[in-house]
């Protein structure tokens, strides 16, 4: 069992940043990925981003943060960052990290765990 825990959302003008955190309580395989969602009211969770725990760290983003985010690791840390920059209005949303063995998988029901979620705002 994996537990995983969100931080680092808040306020943010237009054009601004904002880095999240994730830290995976429990073992982490090198064979798991971790992803990054967000969800707006009312609209399913939107693939954002997501990495490999092997050594390729290997790294995959939705077209729409493509150049704005990077998603990075710290395997001693067990914790995922998602390095968020230009944040736009449109980027509102709660985010949420998630693992799953499945490369590369952009929908929702292939990730077996998920975190609580960290809202982010940002303001035009």
């Amino acid at each position: 069992q994996v537990q995983l825990v969100e931080s680092g959302g808040g306020l943010v003008q237009a054009g601004g940043s904002l880095r999240l955190s994730c830290v995976a309580s429990g073992r982490i395989f090198s064979n798991d990925i971790t992803g990054w969602f967000r969800r707006t009211p009312g609209k399913e969770r939107e693939f954002v981003a997501a990495i490999r725990w092997s050594s390729d760290s290997s790294t995959y983003y939705a077209d729409s943060v493509k150049g704005r985010f990077t998603i990075s690791r710290d395997n001693a840390k067990n914790t995922v960052w998602l390095q968020m920059n230009s944040l736009k209005p449109e980027d509102t949303a709660v985010y949420y990290c998630a693992l799953t063995k499945l490369w590369v998988s952009v929908k929702e029901d292939e990730y077996d765990f998920w975190g609580q979620g960290t809202q982010v705002t940002v303001s035009s």
